[in-house]
């Protein structure tokens, strides 16, 4: 037989078997397509060498006046401003103690007991301690005068903390002679809990309006973070607002809005809080109502404009506020070119600027859809591209379902209890954008789904070899897309730039993809026999005329039998052609390299196949 041209359709498809998608790929990790053809995706490298504290679930960035170039990390222990190479810590205070605080410790051990009456921390909060005197020992005052994460709540009036050095007999003296404490703002959750919380239960589950009452510290952390000019103002999902001072220095900490001088009637909590581009409100969804502490769950309250400390509505200003009438509770928010689309948890709410006496203009746009999680829409192409628990959108004026090839695979496996972790990427210089969730049982983002939206192309993978990523940020800030990682292992979380090279800055990582099976016609009724293969592929970035990429022909006789391997092929640079000998009634191909910093490209493999009986 004659060598054939095999191509493979564009794009992953697993909404049929492997059988019946024949002419097209199965799988994948760690690919993309463009152009039609499949190709190792980009690298990334450490932004910085410096690390941050918890699980980052908002990377926002910005340019400020001056030209400088910030970038506002929220974990759910910390505020971090990334300015330079050099992380901040920008973490409110919320409450101070002077000398007030003392401590009580136990012979051969490192746990310190803090009395504070009515501290009102929860375990894993950070206290910074100073003024204290040493225990008369080994706890020194240069042991006690730093910052600690709580370990434990013993009574609203004590907590715990461990010690950079172990006490011994002689720490019972004063108690540190009453220390100053300042506690930073509580923690959140890194885990959702079932049953806290607006949102918390399963999709669907309980009877309507049962959620309960959603607090700073029974969701999953989640900031919203916007510039107000130079300033950061950021607020953790169902917390306050908070501002970051630019003119007050890189070191200063955020600190209450309601706080400023003149302040007045700024939102004590919110679901979510952003900025308006031409306006300049600041807008909070999901905020209290004047008079009141908690939260309403649809209402929407803006500031006068080009004020971010008035929010008292008058005659006067243009400070304000609509309580939406569609849904039970907002899930999110993003700012396009010409709205801000509003997702409450049955439809999408559209938010126009339109000036005095109505300020804004409240539009319902679709009906029967909503967000997988506040962070899963993100702008691209001139569009809005968003997930939700059924399926993924496209907005532009209207919502549409866009077809999606991978659609079921993706849902069927997504963990519905972490899907608040759900967040949405733009990689607008490779026309792509990407969704990062949890799946199966895992309650960390270990997958992801991505879009080409110029081809229409999806393609999966996995979040291994160093690719857990929690959040995501677009390049025009900075040069390249930025994003922040977590190691579990380490505790060692870095931001990386990404679309560098080909490898991940400390090692290298793996890839592949595997076409569904193909047989010959009449519907496989012969056996096949490979007997050449003569690969096409485009080696980037190539190190060494040693660097390989295996070609894999698997094959079995029947659909529901597994693949085995028939023959494994490596191809370097140089290689020409190969002779193979693998027999199978279906068969399959599989491309992938091992762990390596150069990138390639698959083009038109050719195959010389013939019938090999039937038997």
């Amino acid at each position: 037989m004659p060598l054939a041209k095999y191509i493979f359709k564009p794009g992953i498809d697993k909404e049929g078997t492997n059988y019946s998608n024949e002419g097209g790929w199965f799988d994948a990790d760690k690919v993309r397509f463009r152009k039609g053809k499949p190709e190792r995706i980009g690298g990334w490298k450490k932004f910085d060498t410096d690390t941050f504290i918890g699980t980052c679930r908002k990377l926002f960035t910005y340019k400020a006046n001056s030209g400088d170039s910030f970038a506002i990390l929220g974990t759910h222990q910390k505020l971090y401003n990334l300015s330079g190479n050099v992380y901040y810590d920008i973490t409110p205070i919320r409450a101070t103690t002077t000398n007030g605080i003392v401590f009580a410790a136990t012979n051969g051990s490192a746990t310190i007991t803090a009395t504070d009456n009515d501290h009102g921390c929860v375990e894993g909060d950070f206290v910074t301690i100073s003024g204290a005197a040493t225990l008369g020992g080994l706890i020194t005052a240069g042991v006690l005068n730093q910052e600690y994460q709580v370990t434990a709540i013993p009574s609203v009036d004590t907590f715990t903390f461990t010690a950079t050095a172990t006490a011994n007999g002689s720490d019972t003296g004063n108690g540190g002679s009453g220390a100053d404490a300042a506690y930073q703002i509580n923690t959140g959750l890194d885990v959702y809990v079932r049953g806290t919380g607006w949102g918390a239960n399963a999709w669907g589950s309980g009877t309507f309006g049962s959620a309960g009452d959603l607090t700073l510290t029974n969701q999953l952390r989640l900031w919203s973070i916007d510039n107000f000019g130079d300033d950061a103002i950021a607020a953790p999902r169902a917390g306050g607002l908070f501002l970051w001072d630019k003119s007050d220095g890189l070191t200063s900490r955020a600190s209450l809005l309601s706080a400023e001088t003149n302040a007045s009637d700024v939102p004590v909590a919110c679901l979510q809080v952003m900025t308006s581009d031409v306006d300049k409100h600041v807008i909070a969804f999901g905020a209290n109502p004047i008079g009141s502490t908690t939260i309403d769950p649809l209402l929407v309250r803006f500031s006068d404009r080009e004020s971010a400390i008035d929010w008292t509505p008058t005659a006067t200003n243009q400070a304000g506020g609509v309580q939406l009438s569609q849904g039970s509770t907002i899930v999110g928010a993003l700012r396009t070119r010409q709205e801000i689309l509003i997702w409450t948890d049955s439809g999408i709410v559209s938010m126009r600027f339109v000036g005095e006496p109505f300020i804004f203009s409240f539009t319902e746009v679709a009906e029967g859809m909503s967000l997988a999680g506040p962070n899963a829409a993100v702008n691209a192409n001139n569009r809005v591209y968003f997930m939700d628990r059924n399926g993924f959108y496209v907005y532009s004026g209207t919502a549409e379902r866009l077809p999606c090839t991978v659609l079921d695979y993706v849902l069927s496996d997504l963990n519905q209890d972490q899907v608040y972790k759900v967040f949405g990427a733009a990689n607008e210089s490779v026309n792509e954008v990407m969704w990062f969730y949890p799946s199966g049982t895992s309650l960390e983002v270990d997958k992801y789904v991505l879009y080409n939206y110029l081809e229409g192309t999806w393609s999966i993978g996995t979040t291994t070899d160093n690719f857990v990523r929690t959040a995501w940020s677009e390049a025009p800030v900075y040069e390249n897309p930025l994003a922040a990682s977590k190691n579990d292992d380490t505790n060692e979380n870095f931001v990386y730039s990404h679309e560098i090279g080909h490898g991940d800055g400390d090692n290298s990582f793996s890839a592949f993809i595997e076409s569904s099976d193909f047989d010959l016609a009449p519907d496989g009724e012969k056996f096949i026999f490979i007997s050449k293969l003569i690969p096409d592929i485009e080696f980037r970035n190539q190190q060494t005329t040693n660097d390989t990429v295996t070609f894999t022909i698997k094959g079995r006789d029947y659909p529901l039998q597994d693949l085995s391997t028939l023959q494994t092929i490596n191809v370097t640079p140089n290689s020409t052609f190969e002779n193979t000998r693998a027999r199978s009634r279906q068969a399959a191909l599989r491309i992938s390299n091992s762990a390596s910093d150069f990138g390639w490209r698959l083009g038109d493999l050719r195959l010389e196949i013939r019938p090999d009986g039937k038997r």
